[in-house]
């Protein structure tokens, strides 16, 4: 059985529910609309019994290049209360599949970057094909990341590089820090997810809940929710921080569109990239 709206697709295989974000002419940027089409998607699956396990992924080869920045510029987003209500949202959409009382696995193909790495990121399991790309590279236009799990998965020496540089990494890099599961070839990307999400099915539901929960809740010993907390007072204040750089770019996103802005920012690091 599959349902269509116009950013998201639900399609139920048995007691797996493939959730697909389907913005693909945005590479699946996350828009109000589509992370709001995608809260209720996930809102149905984690309220319907016959679904045992949760995919997320994209589509046209990419899973999410992270929040849509033409509709923040657009929308005129400066100040720090206006950043913090945008991204207690954002957060909001991070944490709902974090704490999604089934698991969720990230079908992850092409781009993961910036939300769209932190959404994966929020999956319990992520299984990746070799043309998966991760990264949050926001803080080379003056961003920072909104939801804060990466140090919670990899680590602090890992984490502070790839946040400190806005490094793009690959997938095998990215299963060596233990940031995904595993990779398989492209081509196999959605066989392999299947017998993951297949084998975990078997599961009986109650089950599966409680373990979600008792996992989830270790985590909240650790921190993570404090953290994810603490972190978005802190993004609010760095997203609306007046740097000349986070200005040239606001500015080229609103005259020569985002993709100049994105060449622009790439430029600058270019060279020294390795």
């Amino acid at each position: 059985m599959a349902a269509t709206t116009a950013l998201v697709t639900i399609e139920h295989r048995d007691a797996v529910a493939w959730v697909t974000m389907n913005r693909p002419k945005k590479l699946n940027a996350l828009s109000v609309e589509l992370m709001g089409e995608l809260s209720a998607a996930l809102n149905a699956a984690e309220n319907d019994d016959t679904i045992k396990v949760v995919v997320l992924r994209g589509t046209n080869s990419v899973f999410s290049v992270g929040y849509d920045i033409a509709q923040e510029v657009e929308m005129g987003v400066s100040t720090a209360e206006q950043w913090h209500a945008g991204l207690e949202h954002n957060i909001g959409l991070s944490m709902q599949v974090w704490r999604l009382k089934k698991p969720v696995i990230a079908a992850v193909s092409g781009w993961a970057l910036a939300g769209g790495c932190e959404l994966a990121m929020a999956c319990d399991m992520i299984i990746s094909g070799e043309d998966a790309k991760f990264g949050e590279p926001e803080i080379r236009f003056g961003s920072g990341p909104v939801t804060l799990l990466m140090p919670f998965l990899i680590g602090q020496k890992a984490t502070n590089e790839l946040l400190y540089t806005g490094d793009v990494i690959d997938a095998a890099r990215a299963e060596e820090l233990g940031m995904i599961n595993r990779v398989v070839p492209a081509a196999d990307l959605d066989n392999a997810v299947e017998q993951l999400a297949r084998k975990i099915a078997l599961t009986p539901l109650s089950i599966l809940r409680y373990t979600k929960r008792a996992i989830t809740r270790a985590y909240d010993a650790m921190g993570l929710t404090q953290t994810v907390e603490s972190n978005l007072d802190i993004a609010a204040v760095l997203n609306s921080a007046d740097t000349p750089e986070r200005t040239e770019f606001t500015k080229l996103v609103a005259t020569e569109g985002l993709r100049a802005a994105l060449e622009w920012r790439d430029e600058r690091y270019g060279q020294i990239d390795v």
